[in-house]
C-alpha cells in the first residue's frame, strides 16, 4: 500500500491545482482524499494552515470587492460560533464517526453539484431565518472538517452578488475562519506536531497553483467541473463505506 503521507502530499497537489483552476475545494478536495487513508483529526493541522497562506494572500489582493456588510451582520458571527462548536464537538466523536459525517458532507455536495451542472437547475433563495441556521451549521461543519465552503454556498443561495464580490467575501471567510483554526491547533499541540510534514508540504502548494493557472484556459472548466464532482462522489461513498 502507498505511504498514507506520500498519498497526502499527491492530494494537496491535486487539490490545490484544482482549486487554481475552478476556484474552489482545496481542503474539501485534499481531506476527501487524505481521509481515505488517514485520521482527519491527523489532516486537519496540516491542511488548514496551508489554507491559510493561500486565502491570506487572496483575501489582500482582492480586499475591495468584500462585501463587509454581509460579511460582518450575517456570515461571520454565525460562522466563528459554529466554527467553535465544531472544534469542542470533535474530541467527542470518534475516528470512524467523523468519516462518515464528512462522506456524508461530500456525497451530499458533490451530488447537489452534479444534479445543477447537469440539470440546468438554478438555486432557490431561503429565508433569513432559514439562512442563519445553515450559516450556523456551516460554521460547525467548518470547525469539524475545515470544510464549511458546501453549506455556506447553499445558505447564501439566492443572495445577489456579482462574482468578484462573492469570491472576495468568501475568501475572507475562509481566512477568518482557518487562520482562528490554526490559533486553536496551535494552543492544543497538534500543529506543532505537524508543523515538520507541514513544511515539506508547502512547495506542493506553490506547484499546484502554477499548474492549475497553466490549465486555467486551456481545458473546458464546466466538464472539468463535473469530472472533479464525480471524483468527490465517489470518494464520499468510500468514506462512508470504509469507516
Amino acid at each position: 500500500m502507498m505511504d498514507p503521507w506520500l498519498w497526502l502530499g499527491l492530494a494537496i497537489l491535486l487539490s490545490y491545482t484544482i482549486e487554481a483552476i475552478t476556484g474552489f475545494g482545496s481542503i474539501v478536495i485534499a481531506l476527501s482524499l487524505g481521509a481515505i487513508l488517514l485520521p482527519i483529526p491527523e489532516l486537519l493541522p496540516m491542511l488548514v494552515p496551508l489554507n491559510v497562506f493561500m486565502s491570506g494572500y487572496l483575501t489582500w489582493k482582492h480586499r475591495q470587492h468584500v462585501d463587509w456588510r454581509l460579511l460582518l451582520t450575517l456570515i461571520l458571527p454565525l460562522m466563528v460560533a459554529g466554527t467553535l462548536a465544531g472544534y469542542v464537538l470533535t474530541p467527542w466523536l470518534g475516528a470512524s464517526s467523523l468519516r462518515i459525517l464528512f462522506g456524508l458532507l461530500v456525497v451530499w455536495f458533490a451530488g447537489k453539484e452534479l444534479w445543477r451542472l447537469l440539470g440546468g437547475h438554478v438555486a432557490k433563495p431561503h429565508g433569513l431565518m432559514t439562512s442563519r441556521v445553515i450559516t450556523f451549521g456551516a460554521g460547525i461543519t467548518h470547525g469539524l472538517f475545515a470544510s464549511g465552503g458546501p453549506l455556506l454556498v447553499y445558505a447564501l443561495a439566492g443572495i445577489q452578488l456579482d462574482k468578484s464580490r462573492t469570491r472576495a467575501t468568501l475568501l475572507t471567510v475562509w481566512f477568518t475562519l482557518n487562520l482562528t483554526l490554526s490559533t486553536l491547533y496551535l494552543f492544543d499541540g497538534s500543529l506543532a506536531a505537524s508543523a515538520g510534514r507541514l513544511v515539506w508540504y508547502l512547495p506542493l502548494l506553490v506547484v499546484g497553483v502554477m499548474v492549475g493557472e497553466f490549465l486555467h484556459h486551456r481545458l473546458n472548466e464546466n466538464r472539468f467541473r463535473i469530472a472533479v464532482y464525480g471524483v468527490l462522489l465517489v470518494t464520499g461513498l468510500l468514506l462512508i463505506l470504509r469507516a
